[in-house]
């Protein structure tokens, strides 16, 4: 496994991008949007404020890569474990998440599918509602395909696979040793695209936080101490770069 500290100074975005290699760009990318509480700490503003700045700068990134050529981004906006927060800081989440979804352009942008992963039976059914508005909304367009993972635990996800694979081996229609890996990739939530090839971690925690751990088997990792709502499109093209000079290898030599 790989990390990177991408903390070295950046050059102008434009120059950047004249680097990249565009046939050579990952297909999937999870981005882990942490900090917006640190940001608005340093700021004396209320954490709510942070965690708006943040969604405002997905946006910002997802335009970005799409017009990059990135096809796929899975955002991890609220987490199983993120229900232990103060129940203020939930409640102004919940209610942040609601604008953002009936904001149709503001969340998804021009031409971006927004899906939504994780388990939506814990989510108010305004907020489902909305969901099933949106998803609707934009699932025919051919842009970048957004995943928002919103109570979403990787754990949860795979127990969730495995659960349906039991059941069809309590049904007879599968056999225990019939099980594969294929199987399990099937159910999980994001079944029908590649397993994501980077996850960028801003903020300067350098862990997974149960997000995607079954599809980041063989992830490239990328972290930095920039809190989310400051992560600009340089910074993102600067983990394309360094995920371009790894040697993905698989296993292999």
């Amino acid at each position: 496994m790989h990390m990177f500290k991408g903390l070295q100074k950046l050059r102008p975005a434009g120059r950047l991008l004249r680097e990249v290699d565009a046939n050579n760009l990952p297909r999937h990318v999870g981005i882990i949007m942490d900090g917006n509480g640190r940001w608005a700490k340093k700021r004396g503003l209320p954490r709510s404020a942070g965690h708006r700045a943040g969604a405002q700068n997905l946006k910002t990134i997802t335009e970005f890569a799409g017009n990059m050529g990135i096809r796929y981004i899975t955002a991890y906006a609220f987490s199983t474990e993120n229900w232990k927060r103060p129940k203020e800081e939930v409640d102004a989440l919940m209610q942040l998440l609601l604008e953002y979804l009936r904001d149709k352009e503001q969340l998804a942008g021009k031409n971006v599918t927004i899906r939504v992963i994780g388990d939506r039976s814990a989510l108010s059914d305004e907020i489902n509602h909305e969901i099933d508005v949106i998803e609707d909304y934009t699932k025919d367009r051919d842009g970048m395909v957004l995943y928002l993972a919103i109570n979403y635990g990787g754990r949860q996800e795979i127990v969730k696979a495995v659960r349906e694979l039991c059941e069809q081996v309590e049904a007879g229609a599968l056999a225990p040793g019939d099980v594969t890996e294929e199987m399990l990739s099937q159910r999980v939530y994001t079944d029908d695209v590649p397993d994501v090839d980077l996850i960028i971690r801003p903020s300067g925690e350098l862990r997974l936080s149960n997000f995607l751990l079954w599809q980041s088997a063989y992830s490239e990792f990328w972290f930095s101490d920039i809190n989310w709502p400051d992560f600009s499109p340089r910074d993102f093209t600067q983990a394309i770069l360094d995920y371009q000079n790894r040697n993905r290898r698989f296993g292999g030599v």
